[in-house]
């Protein structure tokens, strides 16, 4: 599946690397996302960690007929949101 970003016009790159996220953890966490679930405006959010430990959620759009993904933002849990996260993943085991 094809990714793409959302460029930040100011930087002219995208808009992840605001918030210290590579292209790379993004890829790794829309592989195999913890939680997949609906955003606003027929976005998606996906909650997952990288390879090496970093706890993610990325906003991105689907489209199923290019096969592709658009990637709206992403950027690191942390606080309460990652605290509930990962409560939700423990009572699914």
């Amino acid at each position: 599946m094809r990714t793409r970003y959302f460029i930040d016009p100011e930087t002219g790159f995208p808009h992840i690397f605001r918030h210290n996220v590579s292209e790379s953890e993004v890829e790794e966490v829309l592989s195999s996302p913890g939680e997949d679930r609906p955003g606003r405006e027929g976005s998606r959010i996906a909650l997952g960690q990288t390879n090496e430990g970093k706890y993610l959620r990325v906003i991105f759009v689907p489209d199923q007929e290019a096969r592709e993904v658009f990637v709206v933002t992403a950027y690191e849990l942390k606080g309460k949101p990652l605290l509930a996260f990962r409560r939700r993943r423990r009572r699914k085991r």
